[in-house]
């Protein structure tokens, strides 16, 4: 388990909807429930840059690590003997706090091995501590154990730290009631509001039009349909990254199930704009009533779309790279799409145009398919063609990562055959010894700069008496 030094959560979490845990047990609780806000207050701070009111940051502090201690002191953990790794505890927390959070560290350490990551309060963390390790800003390659002259790998000693098997927090029903009432939300009537209000004027645009003008209708279409979706889409790195960090604090278990419900929740808003679509351009024009067109629509907005929901929500990759990968479909939509005339584009070039959904639905178009070059000979086989360039760029994405998640395993593999030496080295077990030797392998360390472990089951970094911070480093909790 790892608690950042600035742990995120999404903001407009009620806290009332955690699973599994009781926010009457925070030491400010009881101000809400004199107000009366108590159910629908929410955890509040900042995300997609949007601002949501709720608990302020020493508060959100405050309810992490009575989320950490509720987890981990339950029946079911109470029993594993875990590493918790808790990254400045005490950041943005008063004096007032302070001993409310010791007293919950003495319970921890009771039954867990706890690594405190701090430069607050360190005197008496450090008298509360079985061991003490510190971290140098100057080399942080080598720490000191309790003060010893001898210094050690840091890897080595991040290795030590974390014995025994990963942590297993499987999903349950909880987590899928958890994320039907926190995601079904106010963004969802944003984009029915936006496709409302631009598709009633789209209405009044195109009323009455002509047969002959479908393909413009069409695009006028698509494009609406593209702008709808998109700002929701956009969302989806942050929405990651702070599922990520919920999930590393064990708020739920459902990191991969919710990344697939948010995966079903994206298809069927792109579903449901298309079916908006289609009703609409028949509204406007005859002729277009085949379901082939309903189909046609969907897929191809899917093309263009399905991108942002591939590399936002299954990738690590940042803001700015994600939009601009994800924009690439779009864009080679717009430059190949001249190649879909009789004899536009350069030879080769030309051939491109068969990977994109938009020319199949071209052919399909009255007063456009009998000026096009190319098309299928049967309609039945050009409607396979259109449905399968649809899912064309989330065919290559999942080839792609499929491959890199190979090359991934054998890296891994050669990891731990490495990590495999080093415990079976004569001052590693020596290195473990000194750590679990006191309190009957139940401890507590005050760390500054201890990255956390890609094997440990709960993990976190930073420094005692160092100038500067470490950057963070990825855990490797299953859930």
């Amino acid at each position: 388990m790892y608690i950042r030094q600035y742990h995120n959560i999404r903001p407009y979490i009620a806290v009332t909807k955690i699973p599994r845990f009781d926010p009457t047990q925070l030491p400010y609780w009881d101000i809400y429930e004199r107000e009366g806000t108590a159910a629908t207050i929410p955890v509040g701070g900042t995300m997609a840059g949007e601002f949501y009111p709720g608990c302020s940051g020493g508060q959100r502090k405050l309810l992490l690590f009575e989320l950490i201690y509720q987890r981990t002191m339950a029946p079911d953990s109470k029993d594993k003997q875990l590493l918790i790794v808790l990254d400045e505890p005490f950041a943005g927390v008063t004096d007032d706090f302070v001993p409310w959070i010791i007293g919950r560290l003495m319970s921890l350490r009771e039954h867990h091995n706890v690594v405190l990551v701090t430069n607050d309060h360190v005197q008496t963390l450090m008298d509360l501590a079985d061991n003490t390790i510190t971290v140098s800003a100057i080399d942080r390659k080598k720490v000191s154990i309790n003060s010893l002259p001898t210094l050690v790998d840091r890897e080595t000693v991040i290795l030590a730290l974390s014995v025994g098997a990963d942590y297993k927090n499987p999903s349950s029903q909880h987590d899928l009631a958890f994320f039907l009432a926190v995601e079904i939300n106010g963004s969802l009537l944003m984009i029915a509001g936006f496709t409302t209000v631009f598709f009633l004027l789209f209405f009044a645009t195109f009323w009455g039009s002509e047969r002959e003008n479908a393909a413009y209708i069409l695009i006028a279409g698509d494009i609406i349909a593209f702008f709808a979706v998109n700002p929701y889409l956009l969302s989806l790195v942050d929405w990651r990254n702070t599922l990520n960090e919920e999930c590393e604090a064990l708020l739920h278990s459902s990191k991969n199930m919710s990344r697939f419900l948010k995966t079903l929740v994206c298809v069927s808003l792109i579903f449901i704009i298309a079916l908006v679509e289609y009703g609409m351009v028949n509204a406007c024009i005859s002729g277009l009533e085949s379901f082939n067109y309903m189909l046609a629509m969907f897929f191809d907005t899917g093309s263009t779309t399905l991108p942002f929901v591939c590399f936002g929500l299954y990738t690590t990759l940042p803001h700015q790279l994600v939009e601009t990968l994800a924009l690439i479909p779009f864009l080679f939509l717009i430059f190949f799409s001249t190649t879909f005339s009789p004899g536009a584009g350069l030879p080769g070039i030309k051939e491109l145009r068969y990977l994109f959904s938009r020319f199949y639905f071209w052919c399909i178009v009255p007063g456009v398919q009998d000026d096009m070059e190319g098309c299928p000979s049967s309609s039945q086989l050009n409607m396979l063609l259109l449905c399968l360039t649809g899912l064309l760029s989330a065919i290559a994405f999942v080839a792609f990562f499929g491959v890199r998640s190979v090359s991934r395993s054998a890296k891994r593999a050669k990891d731990e055959q490495n990590m495999e030496i080093v415990r079976n080295a004569a001052d590693f077990h020596a290195l473990q010894a000194s750590f679990f030797k006191k309190s009957k392998e139940k401890t507590i360390m005050t760390a500054e700069g201890c990255s956390p472990s890609p094997k440990s089951a709960l993990v976190s970094n930073q420094t005692v008496h160092s100038e500067e911070k470490l950057p963070p480093a990825t855990t490797d909790i299953e859930c």
